[in-house]
């Protein structure tokens, strides 16, 4: 099924009679815990990038409290089944992602598919930013021992890099830092879980 033909299903889940809207108090619906922890799962899975609870909460119109404890539930659940999935906090929102102790097999799995990969200088770039930023073009340089522009331009239309303004030094040249993006692209809740260098290399291979 197409995420549109999901999306449709979820629009659906969550529709309320234009008879009722007059019930309603403050914008707010009741909604059963049950109900609630599916719909809320439904938008997570259907969503491109990490839905944050209070984007669940704004869209259902239910007190952020309700769906902090129904993501509090979900998450009880997965664990609970033993399941090949998990519900992870990520870049400040939810996603629905592969557990830990399955990554070798799915690893395996996705580096069976033809992809736009990092190349291996934009690789190494990456990898120094993450764990340098903020940093500049001459600090990578002084890092890596050859030029990125190329890289850097690289990582920039990938959107795994923003820039962080510009470094109070002789030139004022531009620093560099890991996006939003970056986060999603690893998996990650914040900059204190970033990945080791195998996770990085899974990024390799391609062209930059």
């Amino acid at each position: 099924m197409s995420k549109a033909a999901k999306a449709t299903d979820v629009e659906s889940a969550i529709e309320v009679d234009e008879s009722s809207s007059n019930d309603e108090i403050e914008g707010h619906r009741e909604i059963g815990a049950g109900e609630l922890k599916a719909i809320a799962e439904a938008m997570i899975f259907v969503a491109d990038e990490p839905v944050s609870a209070k984007t669940i909460a704004d869209v259902i119109k239910v007190d952020r409290e309700a769906i902090d404890k129904a993501l509090v539930d979900l998450v009880a659940e997965y664990d609970a089944r033993n399941s090949g999935l998990q519900l992870r906090e990520i870049a400040a929102g939810w996603q629905i992602a592969t557990r830990p102790e399955h990554h070798e097999q799915i690893r395996a799995y996705l580096k069976s598919r033809p992809s736009a990969k990092l190349s291996l200088a934009s690789l190494e770039t990456l990898a120094v930013i993450a764990y340098k930023q903020p940093v500049t073009v001459p600090e990578i340089l002084e890092i890596r021992g050859v030029q990125s522009p190329s890289a850097i331009k690289t990582l920039l239309d990938k959107r795994l890099i923003v820039a962080k303004g510009r470094k109070e030094t002789v030139g004022r040249p531009m620093m560099y830092g890991t996006s939003k993006e970056f986060l999603i692209q690893f998996g990650l809740k914040d900059l204190t879980e970033l990945p080791s260098i195998e996770d990085f290399q899974d990024l390799a291979g391609g062209e930059s």
